[in-house]
């Protein structure tokens, strides 16, 4: 890399702020524009058809998603300079909203990834409009290992310094291979020797429920475990033991979780290096991982923490404080925004102020490429103070939801 990336105490006592998950998408318009021509008809036919169920995704609070200068002057507003997006909203073909939509089938693979491919080419267009301030994550589908490996050299090539967002497989899906099959090697090698990020975002993974009245409840119980299988499968296969170099995030999980489980596979693992055995289980050699759990997590792996609870924030101690990154969820209801700045503080207050910005900006700077010395001024002008986030938080901000809603609505 060679942008500044190397992050130490705020000299100009303002800090900079690198939100390493924030989310954005086009609108069914702007997706228009990025599709290849010969599936604008089939797109116009399925629009006509399409239902948006989504709030977030209606009337002035949609535009946060694409609009430049509502979009900066929130996140300004909030203290922030720069932005790593994931996808928002619903691109062409796709069923619900992208982040929660299924695999597709061999049926929908085609259209789905039109869809996808047109998100791609609308993400590096709206990241090329504040290079400095955007770093954009594409998609790819697993179905195809070639198609694959050609968007992420598509990605590479375009600017999308975010790297590449896959999906868990969920368990009862039987037309994409899990994430340990041997199939994806060559993709786990293209994405490590362009030195793509490959992410992985919370939501991801869930069978399908059905529809029972549980279902929901379901899904807020489960959402966790399913999340956190992408580094579990990962890393009992081997994946990182053969790829050192690769670089898996982990993002909007939370983090605190990890602590216990790396201790029990640490444990495992050992015992495995011992004995061969746990129990009645006998392993043979290619089951042997030659480091622990906790090694392989800091040979490979980061986390981006959105709206982290003292939990996560403590988890940092053993997880370590350069692969830790802070988000806002940005433009989500469930985010920081518009009180980034009592958030920090609650959590943050008495943290030196050198380790404070290397959470805040410095590790994502450093994974995802951003240039410290370019952000610095506009952190001047609207970064919060070194002794601003120093204080504790005694109280809430008054009528907080009345500002929430004026922050999400524009009225």
């Amino acid at each position: 890399m060679t942008a500044t990336t190397t992050a130490t105490a705020p000299k100009n006592g303002h800090y900079t702020i690198i939100s390493a998950d924030c989310h954005a998408g086009g609108s069914h318009e702007q997706y228009r524009e990025f599709l290849e021509s010969k599936y604008v008809a089939d797109f116009d036919a399925w629009r006509e058809k399409y239902k948006n169920p989504y709030s977030d995704l209606r009337g002035n609070r949609r535009l946060r998603n694409w609009d430049d200068d509502l979009r900066n002057g929130q996140l300004e507003d909030d203290g922030i300079v720069a932005e790593v997006i994931f996808p928002n909203t619903v691109p062409p073909f796709f069923p619900s909203f992208v982040l929660f939509a299924r695999p597709p089938t061999p049926e929908q693979y085609e259209h789905r990834l039109a869809g996808i491919r047109a998100h791609n080419r609308w993400m590096a267009d709206f990241c090329s409009r504040y290079p400095e301030r955007r770093a954009g994550i594409g998609q790819i589908f697993l179905n195809n290992v070639e198609d694959a490996m050609e968007d992420v050299k598509w990605i590479k090539e375009n600017g999308l310094r975010g790297g590449v967002l896959i999906s868990a497989i969920p368990p009862d899906c039987k037309d994409v291979k899990p994430l340990y099959d041997p199939i994806y090697e060559p993709l786990w090698s293209l994405c490590e020797d362009l030195e793509l990020p490959v992410n992985s975002h919370g939501g991801t993974g869930l069978p399908d429920y059905g529809k029972y009245p549980v279902a929901a409840l379901l899904f807020i119980t489960e959402v966790s475990f399913y999340s956190q299988r992408p580094f579990v499968q990962l890393l009992m296969s081997g994946v990182f033991e053969r790829h050192p170099r690769l670089q898996f995030v982990m993002t909007e999980m939370g983090c605190s979780w990890l602590v216990p489980m790396l201790r029990n596979f640490d444990r495992v693992f050992k015992q495995i290096r011992d004995t061969g055995a746990t129990g009645e289980m006998r392993y043979s050699e290619e089951h042997i991982l030659p480091k622990s759990a906790t090694e392989y997590f800091h040979q490979n792996c980061w986390v981006g923490v959105s709206q982290p609870g003292p939990d996560d924030v403590r988890a940092r101690e053993v997880l370590g404080r350069d692969r830790w990154m802070w988000g806002s969820d940005y433009p989500h209801d469930e985010g920081t925004h518009p009180y980034t700045r009592e958030h920090l503080r609650q959590l943050f207050a008495g943290t030196d102020a050198a380790e404070m910005q290397q959470l805040l900006a410095g590790n994502a700077a450093r994974l995802y490429d951003f240039d410290l010395k370019a952000l610095e001024p506009l952190a001047e002008k609207v970064g919060p103070t070194v002794e601003e986030l120093a204080v504790p938080l005694d109280e809430l901000p008054e009528n907080p939801n009345e500002a929430l809603l004026k922050a999400v609505t524009g009225a």
